[in-house]
C-alpha cells in the first residue's frame, strides 16, 4: 500500500501550460520543411512526452539521415516567438495550485531554458521557483523512470510518496515505472492510452485538488 502522498510532480506542457497546441504545429511545419512528411496528429502520437533529444534522433531513423545543424536551434526560435505571442496556462491550473498544499515540483522533458520561458510567461514560475527538474539532468528521459526518480529523490520524497500529474503516454509510463501513482490529464482526448499506461484519469484541473486529496490519503 503507497504511503501518504508527501510530493506532487507536474509534467510541464499541456499540464502547467497550454504548449502543446503551438509546439506541435510549428515541430510539424519544420519536420516538412526537412523533408518528413508527416502531418500534425501523428507529431502529436508520436514525439508529445519525449524529450528533444529523443524526438531528433527518431526523426533521423525517418529519415535515414542527419538533419541540419541549424534545425533544433531554428525549432527553439521559432517556437520561443509563438510561445511570447500565445502561450497561456492550462485553464483552471492556477486555481488548482492555489488548493493543493503539499511541495509541488515540475519533472519536465524540456530544457530548463524552455520551462522557465513557459512558466515565466504565464506567471506560474514562482510557484515552482527551485524546483524544475530537466530530462537534459538524467541519462535517459521519459518513458523512462530516471527524470522522476531524480526529482523525487532532489525533493526527499520516497517515490511511493509522490503523485506525478502527466498528460503523456510516455510520461505515465515512466511515472509508474518509478513506482509513483499518476494522474492523467486528458484534455486532448487520450484518456483511454492514458489509462491503459496506468494513470487515473481526469479531464478537468478544477478538479485535481479533490483527487490529489483523495489518492494521497487514501493510498489507493
Amino acid at each position: 500500500m503507497p504511503l501518504e502522498a508527501r510530493l506532487v510532480i507536474f509534467d510541464c506542457d499541456g499540464v502547467l501550460v497550454d504548449s502543446e497546441p503551438i509546439a506541435n504545429r510549428i515541430f510539424t511545419d519544420a519536420l516538412n520543411e526537412v523533408g518528413l512528411r508527416i502531418g500534425y496528429e501523428e507529431v502529436c502520437r508520436d514525439f508529445v512526452g519525449l524529450s528533444m533529444a529523443e524526438c531528433l534522433r527518431r526523426i533521423e531513423q525517418r529519415l535515414g539521415g542527419e538533419l541540419p545543424p541549424h534545425f533544433e536551434g531554428d525549432l527553439q526560435q521559432r517556437t520561443f516567438e509563438a510561445f511570447r505571442r500565445e502561450l497561456k496556462p492550462v485553464p483552471g491550473v492556477r486555481q488548482a495550485l492555489r488548493q493543493i498544499d503539499l511541495p509541488c515540483c515540475v519533472a519536465s522533458s524540456g530544457e530548463q531554458e524552455k520551462i522557465r520561458l513557459s512558466l515565466g510567461l504565464t506567471g506560474l514560475l514562482d510557484r515552482f521557483e527551485g524546483r524544475l527538474f530537466s530530462a537534459t539532468e538524467v541519462e535517459r528521459g521519459k518513458p523512462h523512470p530516471d527524470l522522476f526518480v531524480h526529482a523525487a529523490r532532489s525533493m526527499n520524497a520516497p517515490p511511493q510518496t509522490c503523485i506525478v500529474v502527466e498528460d503523456s503516454v510516455p510520461g505515465v509510463q515512466g511515472a509508474r515505472a518509478a513506482g509513483m501513482r499518476v494522474l492523467g490529464f486528458a484534455a486532448h482526448g487520450n484518456g483511454d492510452e492514458l489509462a491503459r499506461a496506468g494513470a487515473t484519469v481526469f479531464h478537468d484541473m478544477r478538479s485535481l485538488p479533490a483527487l490529489i486529496a483523495k489518492r494521497g490519503h487514501s493510498g489507493s
